[in-house]
């Protein structure tokens, strides 16, 4: 996973640039790198984080009114100058930001090898531009006709910027399995791999569907697919305030977004309850609901953090609706052949709704011909669109490396969902469904009481904070809890966790 941004306007790029990366900075910390664009390329990029670049700048500074830059969590190559985005073409043609895997890229890098192509470092990102430049120059083709071409020769998943010397009015930018928002204002578009970095500038976005291809200018926004059938961009209105990427007083936004929680949890369950705690609505099932009522197998798909939550989920649903629950890992089931009846209900779990294993997973189960539901928290994400229903989770905006609150609105939406199944199906008497729906409602305020004693565990965190090896121990619905504070553990403090069943 990597952070992209882009602009094209009359202000300034590089600030914008900068700040851009800096918000997008949980999507990668490995090396980070900003090109301005025009007649020359000015390109500036580092190992390490976003302060480092920023320190290049200030030594050096860049000036122009069009770039990228990137924020990268290293895939292939190791993390260094050379390996960091935006990568340029051998001849100095094209240059390029990517999120995402090619993965037949090592038989095109052998390919323009054979040309007389050579390459300096070990990214498959090196070998789409070299691709798209070898067009460019062989073919004869225009940038675009060459970015179009190169893209139907690759396979797997990307997010792209992209910008030829020779034609220093335009950016083009592309999309497959991997996210990419565009900023609509006035004289001027902005780009990034998701909302965050946006909305200090403008209230209008359009997000790329899989294999839509822009062709940006100051003044002017064109939207065809890759296989360049024009389209009709939709722009659509942020529902966020600059409030919510700030982190208003906390050292960090994972702590920001660890006291999010109660907040969080609230906004996923209100208007949802019913005031005397007599049921739950969920209006975005409103059209599945038959089929949950009566389902014989529920599959949940997700990765990460969401993956943990599903199998919290797992838990929920079997002791309380008595329904069978499988759950798989987004990236493992896209690559084999499961089973998948046309009566199964598929739960896709992702807080961005962009997860490109889990949207693959998505477009399986609906090829076999099975309802899916989505469980994420960006409205209009492609998981959103791809799914036959869903539940938004309210967690807000998750800037933090680690997921948080995310996971436990996850978990609120999965209870509810099994408490509706467990209810309708027969399993759950009127008298428990009250009392869980009255305990869920509980939970933001004992939350909050936990967090009141944020001094004392602080306090526990200075006392095992040089500790080489942690277990963490679960049974039942804290085994995947185990799962997800041991993940924690490992993401942010490099500490080696393990997790593991307690003995019986």
């Amino acid at each position: 996973m990597c952070g992209i941004v882009g602009y094209i306007g009359g202000q300034e790029a590089y600030p914008i640039l900068i700040n851009g990366l800096k918000r997008l900075e949980y999507r990668g910390y490995d090396s980070a790198g900003v090109a301005l664009t025009g007649k020359n390329f000015q390109i500036q990029k580092c190992k390490g984080k976003v302060a480092d670049l920023e320190k290049l700048g200030v030594s050096h500074p860049m000036k122009g009114h069009a770039g990228m830059g990137h924020t990268r969590w290293a895939t292939h190559g190791e993390p260094n100058e050379v390996n960091a985005h935006p990568q340029t073409s051998y001849q100095g043609n094209i240059v390029l930001v990517h999120n995402g895997i090619i993965e037949n890229y090592a038989s095109i890098k052998k390919h323009l090898q054979t040309r007389g192509v050579r390459f300096t470092g070990e990214t498959d990102t090196e070998v789409l531009v070299n691709l798209i430049e070898h067009l460019y120059l062989e073919g004869d083709f225009s940038a675009e006709l060459a970015i179009l071409s190169a893209l139907n020769k690759v396979e797997g998943a990307y997010g792209v910027v992209v910008a030829c010397k020779n034609e220093p009015d335009r950016l083009f930018a592309a999309r497959k399995g991997s996210p990419l928002v565009v900023g609509v204002g006035k004289g001027e578009y902005f780009l990034a791999s998701d909302v965050t970095p946006l909305v200090v500038y403008t209230q209008n976005v359009i997000y790329l569907n899989d294999d839509d291809f822009a062709v940006i200018s100051r003044d002017n926004f064109i939207l065809k697919s890759i296989k360049s059938n024009h389209l009709q961009p939709e722009i659509k209105e942020l529902e966020m305030s600059i409030g919510e990427i700030d982190r208003e007083g906390f050292a960090h936004f994972m702590l920001k977004e660890i006291f999010e929680q109660p907040r969080a949890i609230l906004d996923t369950f209100r208007g949802r309850l019913l005031p005397d705690y007599s049921g739950i609505q969920l209006g975005g099932l409103h059209q599945v609901l038959p089929l949950l009522y009566g389902v014989k197998r529920i599959i949940i798909v997700a990765c990460g953090t969401s993956w943990h939550a599903g199998l919290v989920g797992e838990y929920f649903f079997e002791e309380l609706a008595r329904v069978p629950v499988e759950v798989e890992y987004g990236s493992e089931f896209r690559y084999r052949n499961p089973i998948i009846y046309r009566d199964d209900l598929v739960l896709a779990i992702s807080q961005s709704g962009e997860t490109a294993d889990t949207l693959a997973a998505v477009k399986l189960a609906r090829q076999k011909g099975a309802t899916v539901i989505g469980i994420c928290n960006v409205v209009g994400s492609s998981i959103s669109r791809e799914t036959d229903a869903g539940v938004y989770t309210h967690a807000g905006v998750e800037i933090g490396v680690a997921s948080t609150k995310a996971f436990t609105a996850q978990v609120t939406v999965l209870i509810m969902m099994a408490l509706l199944t467990g209810r309708n199906n027969g399993q759950l008497s009127q008298e428990r469904y009250s009392e869980l729906i009255r305990e869920l409602v509980a939970i933001p305020d004992k939350l909050k009481k936990v967090l009141e004693q944020d001094g004392e565990i602080l306090e526990l965190a200075r006392i095992y904070q040089d500790v080489q090896n942690v277990i963490y121990l679960g049974r039942g619905v804290f085994f995947p809890v185990a799962l997800e504070g041991a993940l924690k553990l490992k993401e942010i403090s490099y500490i080696h966790a393990e997790d593991t069943l307690l003995p019986r």
